[in-house]
């Protein structure tokens, strides 16, 4: 069991991508909001190679890619794509190491998963490597690689941490659905099989040899059962999403020991509730069905929706700031 196993996770975070493009002052934010939970920010306003397909893209072991008017392509070299990747992510990476000297606890770092990335890098032919099957057990072996070197290097920079690692799977129930479109446009590409989606989340998740792996999608149906068998120890969602459908399912999870990042909190510019009125809904699901309010803080942790790059920077902060005081308030009053 590695160390990583007995982490507690921390009663807020966020989810990954923020607004701007200075990663001093976004790693300045995201480790003083979460004092007990910070994570690695994004900032995909930077360009290509700073959203979130190209980062991970740049991580990649011996695959690369390259930008197409399409999207990001996969190529035999890497570019100057990939060279603005790896050097953006490492410029991002000093700036939480200033921001995070002497801490200790959980950290959470993100990636795209294996599924979301098939579905967005493309093949020399332009369609994606969704569509070759063997393309994508290729595309996750480098991945797997890559997170595995992304993770060791964290460590080294922050030593103190317990590392979280999120993957990104935004388009994980359009690849179960087959509803991911052909470059055409007119067809969609082939549902893939859900054991062959499940066991390949097992090996993305079993590279943080044992630690903690948290899947996040922001799309409705979420399939929870699925990512709770491929290993997720958390799944994070858009809580204004779920339907009393996920209910069984949900249910479930918790009783099962898996974790829920609930997001409550908009991704752009809104007017925000008191505390206490953005977790009414999450007391409400608790209550339908049946758990004890006490679990609610030990399997609850709060984070926005979804990511913030299309919010505004003060909006950005106060969202942050709000998840710290809702998680608050539901620790204070679980009923």
């Amino acid at each position: 069991m590695s160390e990583n196993s007995q982490v507690t996770f921390g009663a807020a975070t966020g989810v990954g991508s923020m607004p701007g493009g200075d990663a001093r002052e976004a790693a300045k934010t995201a480790t003083g909001t979460f004092e007990d939970f910070p994570f690695l920010p994004e900032l995909p306003a930077r360009g290509p190679g700073a959203d979130m397909i190209g980062r991970t893209a740049g991580m990649l072991v011996e695959l690369y890619a390259r930008v197409e008017p399409s999207g990001w392509r996969i190529g035999d070299r890497p570019g100057r794509d990939t060279k603005r990747a790896r050097s953006w992510l490492g410029e991002d990476l000093d700036a939480l190491e200033e921001f995070t000297q002497g801490y200790q606890g959980p950290l959470k770092v993100q990636a795209v998963g294996p599924w979301t990335l098939a579905a967005a890098l493309e093949l020399r032919n332009g369609e994606a490597a969704l569509s070759d099957p063997g393309a994508c057990r290729d595309l996750a072996a480098s991945l797997a690689e890559g997170l595995r070197l992304h993770l060791q290097e964290v460590r080294r920079r922050v030593p103190g941490a317990y590392l979280v690692l999120q993957l990104d799977e935004p388009s994980l129930t359009a690849v179960l659905r087959g509803q991911v479109r052909t470059a055409s446009g007119y067809r969609t590409h082939r549902a893939v099989d859900r054991q062959i989606v499940e066991a390949t989340l097992r090996d993305l998740v079993g590279v943080h040899g044992g630690g903690p792996v948290v899947v996040h999608s922001c799309a409705p149906d979420v399939p929870f059962a699925l990512l709770r068998r491929a290993g997720a120890a958390a799944v994070s969602f858009d809580f204004s999403l779920l339907t009393e459908r996920d209910d069984d399912a949900i249910g479930e999870a918790v009783e099962g020991g898996t974790r829920l990042f609930a997001g409550i909190v908009p991704g752009t510019d809104t007017a925000l509730s008191d505390p206490a009125g953005s977790v009414m809904g999450v007391r409400t699901l608790w209550r339908r069905l049946g758990l004890r309010p006490g679990l609610l803080a030990e399997t609850v942790t709060l984070t926005p929706a979804c990511g913030l790059a299309g919010a505004s920077p003060g909006y950005a902060r106060a969202a942050l700031a709000h998840c710290v005081r809702a998680a608050r308030s539901l620790a204070d009053n679980p009923e």
